[in-house]
């Protein structure tokens, strides 16, 4: 059953007579992405540090966004770090969208966390985005001292596009022995660019995230669909990847490729853990401010991301 407070939440998008987003351009799609999401999100926590960087990428500069968690003021080690890459269907979204999210993670987990303002379709079609993020996560390995962060505890992260984006960032720096990622964080991902499997049906209607978005996404991104840089879940192998959490929501078209991909993870050796939130809708985790179970989540990923560091050894 649907939880109250998400049901709550559709109802209130209902009532206002709010616009699907397959209905805007991508332009109006994003300024209404941005708009909505003062209304759902939680008051941001207080951390360290806020810096605006740049890196270079295959097609010109990549905006990065640093977040510093606070910390005791005579620990001089460097932190752990997550290169967070947010959702949006590779269409809309921002560093600003994700802004509370990724200071949440900073905070719980107590590492950096460096958010990624990849290229976006349909002006940037795929895989400019696979291209940017991962040449923000070598950034991040190589520019390590500068930025005070521990190179051999780098995790990867993203929500729904940005979990497939981390999934595949993965599996190119598994077979290029580079950049070493000690983790993934993988929420709601979306691992199939087919949109074939049941929940794309069973959920395709009435819990935020449709079938019709879907598509209008996938349209923007013009992916490849045998391509498994597009579609993770289409690698030949997932054999000797980092360990990874991959969460999904029950109500959400994208939950069974979310579970099958964890499943295939699990079979080919990987250490995985798994867990639906099976009353939740796709993009739960960023809607704090009105339904309680998002900030539960947040904070199982934040133990998840410290766990995962401290059993990394040099």
């Amino acid at each position: 059953m649907l939880h109250p407070q998400a049901r709550a939440l559709l109802d209130l998008i209902a009532e206002r007579g709010l616009p699907p987003m397959h209905t805007l351009s991508p332009v109006e799609a994003r300024q209404f992405y941005r708009d909505r999401r003062t209304f759902t999100q939680p008051e941001p926590p207080p951390i360290a540090e806020v810096a605006e960087l740049s890196a270079d990428g295959p097609h010109g500069a990549i905006a990065l966004r640093l977040y510093r968690p606070t910390r005791r003021s005579d620990d001089p080690a460097p932190t752990p770090v997550l290169v967070y890459f947010h959702g949006g269907g590779w269409t809309i979204g921002d560093l600003d969208t994700h802004d509370v999210l990724c200071r949440q993670l900073a905070e719980g987990s107590r590492c950096a966390v460096v958010s990624v303002d990849y290229r976006m379709g349909p002006e940037h079609p795929f895989p400019a985005a696979v291209d940017d993020c991962l040449a923000a996560t070598r950034y991040v390995s190589t520019h390590a001292k500068e930025l005070l962060v521990d190179p051999r505890r780098i995790a990867v992260g993203g929500d729904s596009a940005g979990g497939n984006l981390a999934a595949v960032v993965s599996l190119i720096a598994r077979d290029a022995g580079a950049p070493k990622i000690c983790f993934q964080l993988l929420i709601y991902p979306a691992t199939d660019a087919r949109a074939t499997h049941p929940s794309h049906q069973r959920n395709g209607e009435g819990y935020l995230l449709t079938k019709h978005t879907i598509k209008y996404f996938m349209d923007h991104y013009q992916p490849a669909g045998s391509d498994w840089r597009a579609s993770p879940l289409l690698a030949k192998s997932l054999a000797s990847l980092p360990p990874a959490y991959l969460l999904t929501a029950g109500f959400d078209p994208l939950v069974d490729e979310g579970k099958e991909y964890a499943e295939r993870l699990a079979k080919e050796g990987n250490e995985v853990a798994y867990r639906e939130y099976s009353d939740m809708v796709h993009g739960f985790i960023t809607f704090g401010g009105v339904v309680d179970t998002a900030n539960e989540a947040v904070a199982e990923c934040c133990a998840k991301l410290r766990n995962a560091f401290e059993f990394v050894t040099a």
